[in-house]
């Protein structure tokens, strides 16, 4: 059986790599004073931080249409047998759902629709695992398995400038928003059951940036093989320096650098800072 990985583009897997392991993609959009936009193909993270950098108006992004999957859907099923399809989390995207629902559209062809319950180059993870499976021949059903269980690893925290995106994109309660605000904190968040929810509030960007490293350490020091992301908002340079220095701690960790692209960045705002791992 020749299996086929398919995902969506806020798990940022760059291009090249994306030709390199033969993963296909559907994008979402981000709309901006009325323009649409492809991420990932008529965007790049870069170009999309200088569009709306001190714009009142936030952006506003849409998952892909089920044409547009089920279109991706009937092109695969034309070479292959079976798709792993894995989204971001269904908690903050219909693209899980829309995929669910495209698969029943197309014939003779075996979809596999897996929710990381998460998003960014920790969805990459989980697309990065299927992709060596399926050239390993293994079949759809295993490798479904071997991601249900890399999920009891996957942990990632981000802290965020300003609360205002995620509450005004309806990704965070407004009662949580509100009490940030006031209280000028730098909160660290994460996911549970698919939704973004505070982790801790704490003061200070600095501080919540050692927070999220200490939590990476606390997992790190068990000394088992992982792969980790360092996940910024145009924030490289300083990325980079956290990478580098837990690198250098801890050789058993496979790091790699990634970012929040237009999608996701719209609603966490630029500056945002991220770790996500799992353990191998």
């Amino acid at each position: 059986m020749k299996t086929a990985i398919l995902t969506d583009s806020t798990a940022y897997i760059p291009p090249d790599l994306r030709e390199r392991w033969n993963i296909h993609m559907v994008p979402l959009n981000v709309l901006i004073k009325n323009e649409s936009y492809r991420e990932e193909i008529d965007l790049t993270a870069d170009d999309f931080y200088d569009m709306v950098r001190g714009d009142v108006e936030l952006p506003k992004t849409s998952q892909p249409s089920i044409g547009v999957i089920t279109e991706k859907l009937e092109e695969l099923s034309r070479d292959y047998d079976a798709v792993v399809a894995i989204h971001l989390s269904s908690g903050i995207s219909g693209t899980y759902q829309a995929t669910v629902t495209a698969a029943d559209m197309v014939e003779g062809l075996d979809v596999h629709v897996f929710d990381s319950e998460i998003s960014c180059m920790v969805q990459g993870f989980y697309v990065q695992e299927a992709t060596e499976m399926a050239n390993q021949g293994e079949t759809p059903e295993q490798i479904i398995e071997r991601l249900k269980h890399m999920k009891t690893s996957v942990q990632a925290y981000f802290m965020v400038d300003n609360l205002s995106h995620l509450h005004r994109g309806g990704r965070l309660s407004g009662a949580q928003a509100i009490v940030g605000s006031l209280l000028q904190v730098k909160p660290v968040l994460h996911f549970v059951d698919t939704k973004i929810v505070p982790f801790e509030k704490i003061r200070t960007s600095k501080k919540a940036i050692k927070r999220v490293k200490g939590l990476f350490e606390e997992v790190a020091e068990q000394g088992e093989p992982m792969r980790a992301t360092i996940i910024h908002a145009n924030r490289k340079e300083e990325a980079e320096t956290i990478m580098n220095e837990l690198q250098d701690k801890y050789p058993h960790v496979e790091f790699v650098l990634s970012y929040f692209g237009p999608v996701i960045g719209t609603h966490l705002g630029e500056g945002a800072l991220g770790i996500g791992w799992y353990k191998k």
